[in-house]
């Protein structure tokens, strides 16, 4: 019973984090964003200590169900081995013993990333930032073409119940670690099932500290247990000792299987403490170490409570519309970042790169960044739109802080850049032909026009910006029909002001 309940509520919550990376039409944000923000990482660096504190009573009463319940990486991994019993035979698994010489040190890794901000470290790691690179780049594609193949039968059919949207690579590297990550984790759970869980993942060995002073726990009564090893056969975690009567609760992840492979009632998921064993029945038990003393666990969770996960707030500006394609990015010399974000340090900070806020995009203005001190981060580029003035979509499902929380309102008074204009790429002072895109566009009124030479009707004018009132929402660099580089072109500012 107990693992029909932990199934239906995994399979329930798989569903609804993936539709949250899979959906482009900004619906179901509103409704599913608390699936990113009950993550354990995001909620860290949000300084969400209720979601934190909450993860953490759960765990110390009742094991490690977040692994089992809540992490998409770690559901991920039981959908892949739950696909592998039809290929493969039953009661694959064995018992093996914890690699803590490699699984604690990741976690010491990973906390030090955390506090000293290496950007690249955390946001590898991080179980839910790979879940959601893996959706966004390789699950998101797919479901994409699939709902433009329904709108194309459905325009034939004179309906409008679908419609297409573009299909496209927004980083070639972020694909590629998105890609390796798949199948790197899926064939270990196709072979292993919690491999990846149980020796690298950080989160899965801090949570693993936390069980053995767990209120419930799975344990077995050597009274009843014949040593069939049946529940060691089907545990994914290989953490059940039949031998010795012992469950390694450090790699435990809660999934119940082994409850129910029992047919001598010995395995009972409770409070209870297993009974003393005589010395001939202990065997080898006493020398084997199932994970880190007490004194250890504090000093890992006093490391881990000094992490800072401070900081985050701002509001932006807004945008137009239009559609020009072919151009190049050009070279900025600070990025601009999202809305929300405060400025560059206050995202690299707090951002795990788990891509949410780049598939929530409807405007397609936000890409993985490919610079080493930023990389997968979120960054704007306009050669496929600019940042609408209405769309507030990024702040909202941003589950970490990075991207903090801003209204339309905010948004259409916050500077996040200023756009520049480079005289040599300008078809007017190139061609010399008449063009008025980038004043005709600017939402703020930040650009105006001036004659080039003796101001009189056709003399041709070139755009001067107002950079106290340009607010950086890249409606001129995107509208500007010059190649390959736009004549205007918007520069980051590093920390956002409200104009």
């Amino acid at each position: 019973m107990l693992r029909k309940i932990r199934v239906i509520l995994g399979v329930i919550f798989l569903a609804l984090i993936t539709l949250l990376f899979l959906d482009f039409t900004g619906i179901l944000h509103g409704w599913l964003g608390w699936t990113a923000k009950v993550q354990l990482v995001p909620a860290i660096l949000a300084a969400n200590f209720i979601v934190v504190s909450i993860l953490i009573i759960l765990t110390l009463l009742f094991g490690r169900i977040y692994c089992s319940v809540v992490c998409p990486l770690g559901l991920f991994q039981d959908s892949v081995s739950w696909t592998a019993k039809r290929f493969k035979k039953k009661n694959r698994y064995s018992y093996s013993r914890a690699l803590n010489w490699l699984r604690y040190p990741f976690v010491v890794l990973f906390i030090a990333a955390l506090v000293i901000h290496i950007t690249v470290l955390t946001g590898l790691l991080d179980p839910y930032a790979a879940f959601g690179r893996m959706a966004e780049n390789i699950f998101a594609p797919v479901y994409r073409l699939g709902n433009n193949l329904l709108a194309y039968f459905a325009r034939r059919a004179d309906s409008y119940a679908f419609y297409p949207t573009e299909v496209w690579v927004k980083s070639w590297i972020t694909f590629c670690i998105a890609v390796v990550t798949f199948f790197t984790i899926g064939y270990l759970a196709w072979r292993h099932g919690r491999t990846y869980c149980n020796t690298i993942c950080p989160v899965g060995s801090f949570l693993g500290l936390l069980p053995r002073f767990s209120l419930c726990k799975p344990v077995i009564d050597p009274g009843k247990c014949t040593k069939c090893s049946l529940c060691s056969k089907n545990c994914k975690a290989s953490c059940i000792d039949y031998k010795n009567y012992r469950i390694d609760h450090t790699r435990c992840v809660a999934c119940m299987n082994c409850l129910d492979q029992c047919k001598f009632d010995a395995l009972h998921y409770t409070a209870r403490r297993p009974a003393k064993l005589s010395p001939e029945s202990i065997g080898t038990h006493t020398g084997e170490s199932g994970g880190l003393s007490r004194r250890s666990f504090l000093s890992i969770a006093a490391f881990f409570a000094v992490s800072k996960v401070v900081k985050a707030q701002a509001p932006i500006a807004d945008g137009g519309l239009a559609v020009i394609e072919d151009k190049k990015i050009p070279e900025r010399q600070t990025p601009v970042t999202p809305p929300g974000s405060v400025g560059a340090k206050n995202l690299k900070n707090h951002c795990t790169a788990c891509q949410l806020c780049v598939s929530a995009c409807p405007n397609n203005i936000l890409r993985p960044s490919e610079k080493l001190s930023t990389f997968m981060q979120p960054e704007m580029s306009f050669e496929r739109g600019y940042c609408r003035p209405e769309c507030t979509r990024c702040s909202e499902v941003c589950p970490t802080g990075a991207i903090m929380e801003i209204t339309p309102a905010e948004k259409s008074s916050l500077q996040v850049g200023r756009a520049v204009w480079i005289k040599e790429n300008c078809i007017v002072t190139r061609d010399e032909v008449t063009c008025t895109a980038c004043e005709r566009n600017c939402p703020t009124g930040a650009i105006t026009l001036i004659a080039c030479g003796e101001q009189d009707d056709s003399s041709l004018k070139t755009p001067v910006v107002d950079t106290e009132i340009c607010i950086g929402c890249g409606a001129c660099e995107f509208v500007c029909p010059a190649r390959p580089f736009s004549a205007i072109y918007v520069e980051g500012i590093t920390v956002h002001r409200t104009i």
